[in-house]
This record gives C-alpha cells, structure tokens and sequence, in this order.
C-alpha cells in the first residue's frame, strides 16, 4: 500500500522515460497531471543526475493542456509572469501567487464546509448534485484545470467572479512590475 502523505516518486530515465517507483511502471505527462488532481504530491528526479525536475515537468504539463485549447492562464497573466523575470518583481510575484492560490484553497474548505453544516437548504430537492457539481469545480480549479462550461449558471456566474478576481491580481501584478 502507498503511503499518500510522502512526494510519489517519478524517475526519468536517460531515455526520458518517467518510471512511477511505486507501481514499478512507466507513466505519462496525463497520468502525473491526474495522480496530482487526485491530490497526490509528486517528484520527479533525474535517475543519474538526482536532479529535481518537477518544476519543469509541472510547466511542461500545463503547456500540453494551453496547446490543446484548454486555456489554464490568460494571456495578460502569462505576460506578466514573463515580465516579472525581468524585473524586481520577480522575488515577490511567487510569493504573491502561493499566497493568491492558499486564499483559494482556504475558501473552497470553508464553502465546502458551510455547504455541510445543517442547514435548511439541504432538504432543498437536486441539493446534493448542486454540491457535488461545485465540489467538483472547485476540485478543477486547485488543481489549475478548467474544463469546457457546463451550462450551468451558477457556475457560469462562480467562473466569471474567478475570472475578475484574477483579472484584480493581474492589475495588481502589472503595477508590481512597474
């Protein structure tokens, strides 16, 4: 049995091949993006080096879903960042997100948590597939995925709060870098 509080280990092999240590098999860039939406940590280190490469591997993850049309970052985001390389932003913009994504994270357990706590509009008929469609929304955007709309309105309406709240940290990020 794994243990799912330790890093789940991934070797890279000179041939490029990456090697999941606890099941004894080869995986891809889709099956790391998923142990990871999952919930699970990762690592991945160069078999001969002991290089950590999972910064770059996470990169390169992201970069395979915005070729496919899955629009993780906007581009105003994405720019910045590039702008924030080179300037005196650059110590203070990771810090800034690690803190922007622990905010998200800290308010997707409190909504959760509200949902749960006894209330009169758990007893509302189609509740329990209302919370489990925003469970599952909150789960795409930690894990930095978001997929297709679904046509639903409420979340319509969440996804466009998102999106003014990240367009308020892009702004934000553009007078940093000034």
């Amino acid at each position: 049995m794994a243990d799912t509080n330790k890093p789940l280990l991934i070797k890279r092999y000179a041939s490029r091949r990456l090697y999941n240590t606890e099941t004894s098999d080869y995986v891809t860039l889709e099956d790391i993006a998923l142990f990871i939406r999952e919930g699970r940590e990762v690592q991945i280190v160069d078999l001969k080096s002991g290089d950590d490469l999972t910064r770059q591997y996470l990169l390169q993850i992201i970069a395979e879903h915005e070729s496919r049309g899955e629009n993780v970052l906007p581009v105003d985001v994405l720019t910045d960042l590039v702008r924030s390389y080179t300037s005196q932003a650059a110590s203070v913009v990771p810090e800034f997100l690690q803190a922007s994504f622990e905010m998200l994270r800290e308010g997707q357990s409190k909504a959760m948590e509200n949902m749960s706590k006894a209330n009169p509009m758990t007893a509302m008929p189609g509740f329990e597939a209302m919370r489990a469609q925003q469970a599952a929304f909150f789960k795409a955007m930690t894990g930095g995925m978001i997929s297709g709309s679904s046509g639903s309105e409420s979340e319509a309406d969440d996804l466009g709060e998102i999106k003014d709240q990240l367009a308020a940290l892009q702004e934000k990020l553009s007078k940093m870098g000034k």
